[in-house]
């Protein structure tokens, strides 16, 4: 998360599939802690360097905690096989499409589009200048981030970072950020719904977002020193090979 913005949940739920023998509706919770803690310093350490939007944060996570506990309530009614598979088709179109875009940067074939996207910058204050169409699609973010977050236990950092890339001229570490500034609300909102409704094993959550916050801090450090687009590719790769690993253990 620390180094891309996104990729918590999706590598915290197989983890804790995959070692700890917990079921989708058990893990995802889990993990949403280890998003919230991690998300929330990475936030603030985005805020105290001026490059949070935190409008545009707040305005994304409201729509999402609206679907986060929808989410939820979907996830404890589904059985945990279809959970795997849909968990597994997510994951297998995000890490394909992020190793794509990362090429595509890389070889300089990055399309530049004919329209500018419709939430743009003010350089003279650095502030998104916010108009109806700027609105409607972040609120489209936000709920999809919101839904995925508590269905799948994702904070929504692979819907969030490629929908501020689209709709925004944001330099790529805004990006990171703002993405991290929803992840913390949205995350946070689904913890404590799973709370509340005494879905969360709080020992584990406990231990599992230390570790969490830790590589957070660690990811931070390496962002100043490591290729970007080279890590996309590497986290793709890995998040592709999940996806099949989880695949095969659902079949």
């Amino acid at each position: 998360m620390g180094l891309t913005g996104a990729g918590g949940g999706i590598l915290s739920v197989p983890l804790l599939v995959f070692f700890l023998h917990l079921p989708m509706a058990e893990a995802s919770p889990i993990a949403l802690c280890a998003i919230a803690l991690s998300a929330t310093v990475g936030a603030m350490i985005g805020l105290k360097e001026r490059i949070l939007r935190y409008k545009a944060a707040i305005f994304m996570s409201v729509f999402g905690l609206i679907m986060s506990p929808i989410g939820l309530w979907v996830a404890n009614k589904v059985p945990n096989t279809p959970l795997i598979f849909l968990f597994s088709a997510v994951l297998i179109f995000v890490s394909a499409r992020m190793y794509i875009q990362a090429h595509k940067t890389m070889n300089g074939a990055v399309p530049v589009s004919a329209t500018p996207p419709p939430c743009q910058l003010d350089l003279s204050i650095s502030k998104l200048i916010w108009t109806v169409p700027c609105a409607r699609s972040l609120m489209y973010a936000g709920l999809t981030a919101g839904f995925l977050s508590g269905l799948l236990g994702v904070g929504g950092g692979f819907v969030i970072v490629p929908s501020l890339k689209k709709f925004t001229d944001l330099p790529m570490k805004s990006i990171v950020a703002t993405s991290l500034g929803v992840l913390a609300i949205v995350s946070t909102g689904g913890a404590l719904t799973s709370l509340a409704a005494n879905n969360l094993n709080v020992e584990i959550a406990r231990l599992f977002a230390f570790g969490s916050l830790v590589g957070l801090v660690f990811g931070k450090v390496l962002e100043r020193k490591i290729s970007g687009n080279r890590v996309q590719q590497v986290f793709a790769i890995f998040a592709f090979l999940v996806a099949l690993s989880l695949l095969y253990r659902a079949v």
